[in-house]
């Protein structure tokens, strides 16, 4: 791809008084360099219309998806018709001393083909998985941890954060939906994992809630939090559920709904699709499971990394990899981030390890149209959090959540990071303003990666 004009970027990092309105210092999180361009997209689809790029993305722009999954597919089955010749391969078994000079050539043909047709059975079921099983094999192994533990990790204000960011665009687009339908809200909750937003889709008050996700021991936990919540709530209403594990980038689950005609108010993907953009068949199979069935007027909202972020990050590296003490991202080779299929290792301190994909997110704009939906929103998380700060509610929600540190830190208390420099943004602005201590902040390595997100809204059209 190409890349855009060089120039200084200046991610902002904010700062929370009890007290006061947000301040901003300035934290500079890479050098400049090449980068994922906004216009790079347009060239490749804005010739054409809407269905042409939908039936031939893959051929038009071959060179980015050289190495897809379909590509290899063809190439893989090429390779097991090729290689049929019966003397050869009786040759090549008689040098290994896998066969008898006098085994009839007959035997040595089926007893091949009986070969190739397993080997090639396996090799499908390997292509077909991708990168599906090992996704799923993480999230499984994740243990649950209690409150206290939580408490003590590293990352324990960087996830608060990450988590209120989720309850603040959770909430307003259920609002959104009340203000022109006040019951019978239903959810589609896409990459639940545990559970983690079953609470606040109890507060939003919605009538039912349908849980899909890849890991199946992430989808039993989920479902006995639920269980549990409907428990510890005698006398309170709360949502209908079902729980369906599946891996929704490659089936579709209106096949395994209770009831197959079910539509959708929202569909939440939180920290999740970016696992399908391994092909353009599966990250389709996500937006269509995503969109396909919801409501006039109804949104599909997320998180997901930004690309041009990561990209910008890694064209300043002087490796293939960037990141701190609580993260880090290492891809392949620089250079070339094909459309599909551009893998990259995230690790986040003791939560997230695993391959995920690139999304482009011109490229997932495009493909929603697809389902009739259109783009009403979308923030980095910085932004994010300094436009919804400005709402008490919603600092107040922040401080409940504790998805602040406070600095300095008190007497009986030690700071998160032991880093020299880590709160050098908190340091200086409380040296040069007067405001009431302490401060909420994240210091900067925690900074450096919340800020690689990005949130979104598309809104389904009439």
């Amino acid at each position: 791809m190409e890349s855009s004009t060089k120039a200084d970027k200046y991610v902002k990092v904010s700062i929370d008084s009890e007290t006061e309105s947000p301040p901003s210092v300035n934290e500079s999180i890479g050098a400049s360099g090449p980068r994922l361009s906004e216009k790079t997209y347009q060239q490749v689809d804005k010739p054409k219309m809407r269905s042409e790029f939908e039936d031939g993305l893959v051929e038009e722009n071959s060179g980015y998806v050289e190495n897809s999954p379909t590509k290899k597919r063809k190439l893989d089955v090429d390779v097991i018709v090729e290689d049929s010749d019966e003397g050869v391969s009786k040759k090549r078994k008689l040098e290994r001393g896998d066969l008898s000079e006098d085994e009839p050539s007959g035997g040595v043909t089926q007893r091949k083909r009986k070969l190739q047709s397993e080997d090639a059975a396996e090799k499908w079921k390997k292509l077909e998985e991708g990168h599906s099983s090992t996704v799923a094999a993480h999230y499984n192994e994740l243990q649950e941890v209690g409150l206290e533990k939580r408490s003590q990790s590293r990352i324990f204000y960087l996830r608060n954060f990450n988590n209120w960011i989720k309850s603040i665009l959770i909430g307003e687009f259920l609002e959104k939906v009340r203000q022109r339908k006040n019951r019978d809200l239903t959810v589609l909750d896409l990459g639940c994992g545990k559970g983690g937003d079953l609470l606040k889709w109890r507060k939003g008050r919605i009538s039912r809630l349908v849980c899909a996700d890849i890991a199946d021991v992430s989808m039993k936990q989920c479902q006995q939090r639920y269980e549990d919540m409907k428990c510890r709530r005698d006398n309170e209403y709360i949502f209908n559920a079902e729980f369906i594990t599946a891996d929704c980038s490659k089936e579709l689950l209106a096949e395994k709904f209770h009831n197959p005609e079910m539509c959708f108010d929202i569909c939440s993907c939180q920290f999740a699709c970016h696992y399908s953009f391994e092909s353009l068949e599966q990250a389709d199979m996500m937006l269509r499971n995503a969109c396909g069935r919801l409501n006039p007027g109804g949104y599909f909202i997320g998180t997901t990394p930004n690309s041009f972020e990561l990209i910008r990050r890694l064209e300043a590296s002087e490796t293939e990899s960037f990141g701190n003490e609580i993260y880090t991202v290492k891809f392949q080779k620089k250079g070339n981030y094909p459309l599909f299929g551009c893998k990259y290792d995230f690790n986040l301190e003791g939560v997230v390890d695993v391959p995920e994909f690139l999304v482009y997110f011109p490229l997932l704009t495009e493909m929603a149209k697809k389902y009739n939906m259109k783009l009403i929103y979308k923030k980095t998380f910085l932004e994010f959090y300094e436009e919804k700060i400005k709402n008490n509610e919603n600092k107040l929600l922040l401080k409940r959540m504790q998805a602040l540190e406070p600095y300095p830190a008190n007497e009986n208390s030690k700071l998160a990071s032991e880093k020299v420099g880590d709160y050098a943004h908190a340091a200086e602005y409380m040296k040069n303003s007067q405001v009431k201590l302490p401060l909420g902040t994240l210091s900067k390595s925690e900074w450096e990666a919340t800020s690689i997100y990005l949130v979104f809204a598309f809104e389904k059209q009439q």
